[in-house]
């Protein structure tokens, strides 16, 4: 009696739910492409890292090449240029966070304020620009403004009395010019996240705050900001993930043997192993070096998002 009480309840169970499944089959075929997208893109390409572990040979592929273990891992991190690559990486990607994170929430803040409607779909339109501009093309004007002989920086210091500057090849201005690049290209766009939540925040709140006699500045930092609190936490969250990812187009573009000083970076280190004009890539190598700044990043949002979780009610996980 009891096992024919316990098959009606799962009959029963596995009705509901194809039943679910077909009153709902339409959203499940709009999930496909993605999905799709999500297998053949992101996930299949993991089965590739093996080759981390092996000293890859093209001939023989990956059923038949050799597997060393950690060696490459262990050649990385005893190679001499190790440190100086993590330096570079950590401070490109640290710089561009402190300077860059924090300038979208401004702007959302003060284009928030802003009441003229037109003046503020204007400035927030002309915001958006440079996000649709190419790395190739943002790095092409670059150039062409800081050439040490027809650039215009370098005309406004000849003006200004001071000796000319080849900016391209002085290592110590390449953070400065990626950062400020970076920060340029996509402020804009990284602000409407912040807009779209403060559009969400109560407007009593500031009819309130306007009875209490507050002013912009007052509904600003008591309304505004803390509302958005929550999207700024888990924002910075998915930031610290990708510490040590840098933008390697903008880099490839940018930097030369002149400024490897300060401009060579784990990424494009990996490509230069990976496709090495001389002899065969390295993928191997490649392969351990991309896995190793994986795993760090991975280590870094896990331990952002516990510090979080203890310290505030937001976290991403």
């Amino acid at each position: 009696m009891e096992l024919k009480q316990t098959q009606q309840v799962t009959y029963t169970a596995r009705s509901r739910l194809l039943k679910h499944l077909w009153n709902t089959k339409l959203l499940y075929v709009l999930l496909l492409p993605g999905l799709a997208h999500l297998v053949l893109f992101k996930l299949a390409p993991l089965f590739g890292l093996v080759i981390a572990f092996q000293d890859y040979n093209t001939f023989l592929g990956i059923s038949g090449s050799e597997w060393v273990g950690l060696d490459n891992f262990i050649t990385f991190a005893k190679d001499p240029y190790f440190l100086v690559l993590l330096k570079n990486t950590l401070l490109l990607a640290g710089y561009s966070l402190l300077f860059g994170f924090p300038i979208p929430i401004l702007f959302a803040l003060f284009l928030n304020e802003v009441r003229n409607a037109l003046v503020k779909r204007f400035t927030q339109s002309l915001s958006f620009f440079p996000y649709f501009i190419s790395s190739a093309v943002m790095v092409s004007i670059l150039y062409t403004l800081l050439s040490p002989q027809t650039g215009l920086v370098n005309r406004l210091l000849d003006v200004l009395g001071l000796q000319s500057i080849f900016f391209m090849a002085e290592p110590g201005w390449f953070r400065s010019l990626y950062v400020g690049m970076g920060i340029w290209h996509s402020f804009g766009y990284g602000s409407i996240i912040y807009l779209a939540a403060i559009a969400g925040i109560d407007p009593h709140q500031y009819e309130a705050a306007d009875i209490d006699g507050a002013n912009r500045w007052h509904k600003m930092f008591y309304i505004t900001l803390p509302s958005l609190s929550t999207i700024i936490v888990t924002m910075f969250i998915l930031n610290i993930g990708n510490i040590l990812s840098v933008d390697l187009d903008k880099i490839l573009l940018m930097y030369n043997p002149s400024i490897y000083e300060t401009a060579d970076v784990i990424q494009s280190f990996v490509y230069r192993q990976a496709f090495a004009s001389q002899g065969f890539p390295n993928y191997s190598f490649g392969a351990a070096v991309g896995l190793f700044q994986s795993v760090v990043a991975m280590v870094l949002v896990v331990s952002a998002n516990s510090i979080s979780k203890k310290y505030s009610e937001t976290r991403l996980f």
